[in-house]
């Protein structure tokens, strides 16, 4: 772990560990009451928030994922730099 991390790191890792909270237990509602449009429309809303803070915080820190939803912009393997999000 070599950077220095500044505060806007960890409030937007904070962020999006909020909202992606808000996503699993929408999508626990939702595994019940599959019909509640409300609640859709909460889940969709999250969705975007959160995509919207990982497109913010992934170029500035690195990637959040090792696999998948994490692309490697520059063509270079970051997942190895670090921190990753649970060492901070």
């Amino acid at each position: 772990m070599n950077r220095k991390l500044d505060e806007e790191y960890y409030q937007l890792l904070g962020q999006i560990q909020a909202a992606d909270f808000v996503l699993v237990e929408l999508t626990l509602y939702l595994d019940t009451h599959p019909h509640d449009q409300q609640a859709l429309q909460q889940f969709n809303q999250f969705h975007q928030y959160s995509t919207q803070l990982k497109a913010a915080f992934e170029p500035k820190y690195g990637p959040l994922l090792q696999y998948g939803n994490s692309p490697d912009g520059e063509n270079k393997w970051e997942w190895g730099q670090g921190p990753w999000p649970w060492q901070v």
